[in-house]
């Protein structure tokens, strides 16, 4: 065996966790092996609110440095990835008989001065008797405040990590799963079962447990314990038929104590959550219950004019975010902090094992898990970079995106103005790559209807480790909203011919 036989990290987990950590340390000219059982972000990455934010709601369980260092990465992320994150400006109404209007100004305040802000506009108190974000909530609703987060394409965020982890020199396996974890030799040996069945043998320097909620099965593969247990949180979301014409998104109370969001999302819907409930359930697959879907209704309904049911619901997702168990009764008071556990035993290879997180602060996460990775692993001693690069298709000025759809539909007229939108937000100045010179749509391929072709399939399939119909239509893209059942159905069959070539 030589040394171009042994990565100097094998990642688990193809998450957001994952994927920033392969990204860094690939940077930092590691040799990188990434391991993930399903698709990139197929599980809690995937299942978010779509934003960018420090958690206005967590300063009422007084974790000042998590918001403020979540706060603080709004700006860094949304500079390095302008194509798929953005701003977006929330209303907070004041709802009379919960949090006092005085409780909710002092958390505003905070947000504002905790946070570093330099590009966003700040806290603004608002009149919803003639703001546009009060014409479409119930009468009652008088005073409230206008502030900034941000909007991500959560999926998206995932894969471009791999893919600028890839062209640094990162091996990226989806549809591998890991089966045993070994030490031998000071090194680990580990088993993988690839999704055709074939089994293969890798061997690295040390580990990186980043699966998520099933970091305590890949610390049992390697004989590894946990010092503390960990609680599986299940947050579910809805998507209904736009409820609001205008582009705020809503922070919204509940006479629980609870809060959730509503949010404009893929230009026609609404996306509606987050629930927050103990799963003691399987990890796979994961839904929305009923009783959830329910929940969130009757929240929205206690807000807006237009009404929903569950029979409007048009999507729902869930996910289960893997917390550090702090002994807190309710699952929503759990904290979104990250904390990591390291197993090194003398003259052993390590395994550091991530718990927690939230994707807004993967980046310092994944730094942090490497500075503490690396007095064990000698080639991850580079310094913090990630910062400071874009992602792919990310390199333009934060202001951007707009201009940039312009030009795709000056040099491709047949898009039209909302779909050059969407393709420059998602892909950013790689749009080119598969856009090429068509200049009518039959030059893009076969068409597989809302919006999809042939030139962005392929570009899924050979950039970004796109496998199904799945893959592409809800993760590398949205258009599952779109694109009827007929066209999922010729998506299906082109992939699994181009695949068996």
């Amino acid at each position: 065996m030589t040394d171009q036989d042994v990565f100097d990290i094998a990642i688990i987990g193809g998450g957001i966790n994952g994927c920033g950590i392969a990204r860094d340390a690939a940077g930092r000219g590691a040799r990188v092996l990434l391991l993930e059982r399903g698709d990139l972000a197929s599980g809690t990455s995937s299942s978010s609110t779509k934003l960018i934010h420090g958690g206005l709601r967590y300063l009422e369980h007084y974790e000042f440095g998590l918001v403020r260092e979540a706060l603080i990465e709004r700006e860094t992320l949304w500079r390095i990835a302008p194509h798929i994150i953005h701003p977006l400006r929330f209303v907070l109404p004041h709802r009379a008989g919960l949090r006092p209007r005085w409780l909710l100004r002092a958390g505003l305040f905070l947000y504002d001065h905790l946070s570093g802000r330099r590009l966003l506009p700040p806290t603004r108190s608002i009149d919803l008797q003639v703001h546009p974000a009060g014409l479409p909530l119930k009468p009652g609703f008088h005073r409230g405040w206008e502030y900034s987060d941000g909007w991500v394409d959560d999926s998206r965020l995932v894969v471009l990590n791999a893919c600028d982890a890839a062209d640094r020199g990162a091996k990226i396996l989806p549809g591998h799963a890991l089966t045993s974890a070994d030490r031998q030799d000071g090194m680990w040996q580990l088993r993988v079962r690839r999704d055709d069945g074939m089994q293969t043998t890798f061997r690295t320097r040390g580990i990186v447990n980043a699966s998520g909620p099933a970091v305590l099965d890949v610390l049992a593969m390697g004989s590894v314990r946990a010092d503390d247990p960990i609680r599986l949180v299940r947050g579910s979301h809805i998507v209904v038929p736009r409820l609001f014409d205008h582009g705020y998104a809503y922070f919204f109370q509940l006479p629980d104590q609870r809060i959730f969001f509503a949010l404009p999302y893929e230009r026609d819907f609404t996306l509606i959550g987050t629930t927050d409930r103990d799963h003691r359930a399987g990890i796979d697959p994961i839904a929305a219950s009923d009783e959830e879907i329910d929940y969130l209704c009757r929240g929205a309904n206690d807000y807006f004019r237009t009404q929903i049911s569950p029979s409007d619901v048009v999507w729902s997702y869930a996910g289960v975010r893997p917390l550090v168990d702090s002994g807190d009764g309710r699952p929503e008071v759990a904290s979104r902090g990250y904390r990591f556990e390291i197993d090194h035993p003398a003259g052993a290879a390590p395994m550091l094992s991530v718990f927690g997180g939230k994707i807004t602060t993967y980046r310092r996460l994944a730094e942090e898990a490497l500075d503490r990775l690396a007095p064990h692993v000698a080639s991850l001693s580079g310094t913090h970079w990630t910062g400071a690069e874009p992602l792919p298709g990310g390199d333009f000025e934060v202001t951007g995106r707009q201009a940039l759809a312009d030009s795709l539909l000056a040099g491709h007229n047949f898009l039209g103005s909302d779909e050059a939108l969407r393709i420059a937000s998602a892909y950013g100045t790689l749009a080119p790559k598969w856009l090429g010179n068509s200049r009518k749509r039959a030059d893009l391929g076969q068409d597989f209807g809302g919006g999809l072709s042939q030139a962005e399939a392929d570009y899924s399939m050979d950039r970004e480790w796109a496998r199904t119909p799945d893959d592409i239509l809800w993760r590398r893209t949205k258009l599952g909203l779109r694109v009827n059942p007929a066209g999922v159905a010729a998506l299906g069959d082109y992939m699994q011919s181009r695949l068996a070539r």
